[in-house]
């Protein structure tokens, strides 16, 4: 179950996108929407297969006062995307049942999701992984491992390039 972690809050606020299986490039927009549009810090989608690598970067960005939301593959990074319309998406690009690359392809061909700017990370060295991630849509591009300062800078950078 995907969590989002509010900044200001003692606890973290359980949400189900109530999608279950999407098809690939499909998703519609739902009740979460409100709640990404309430709170006044942005909110960025964290999309990471490796549990520890998710959570460092959640923690990173809500000590840096960003609100956070989670998902582990491509399909759930789909489903949390359209649901939640995220200010900014993290997208691993190593992800399992739909790659990082055609997750981005797909939020990048809808209307709802097309202007939602996605940071590309990856372990994986630049090249031909950059090349793709520019390809498919995404804004920015970081290897991993990532310190959390860069991320964040990076995070805050595109956003401010957004406004």
């Amino acid at each position: 179950m995907p969590l989002i972690f509010n900044v200001g809050f003692a606890d973290g606020v359980s949400y189900d996108s109530g999608m279950g299986d999407i098809d690939i490039c499909a998703g519609a927009a739902g009740e979460g929407d409100m709640f990404a549009s309430a709170v006044g810090s942005p909110l960025v989608l964290v999309v990471d297969d490796y549990d520890d690598s998710r959570e460092m970067f959640m923690e990173a960005l809500s000590f840096s006062g960003f609100r956070v939301a989670q998902a582990a593959t491509g399909r759930e990074a789909l489903a949390q995307a359209f649901s939640l319309l995220p200010d900014l998406i993290l997208m691993d690009l190593s992800l399992p049942e739909l790659s990082g690359i055609e997750a981005t392809r797909c939020l990048k061909d809808d209307p709802r999701t097309r202007r939602i700017p996605i940071v590309a990370l990856t372990g994986h060295g630049v090249g031909r992984h950059s090349k793709e991630a520019k390809a498919a849509g995404c804004e920015s591009f970081l290897t991993k491992p990532c310190l959390p300062d860069a991320l964040v800078g990076e995070i805050r950078r595109v956003l401010e390039t957004q406004k």
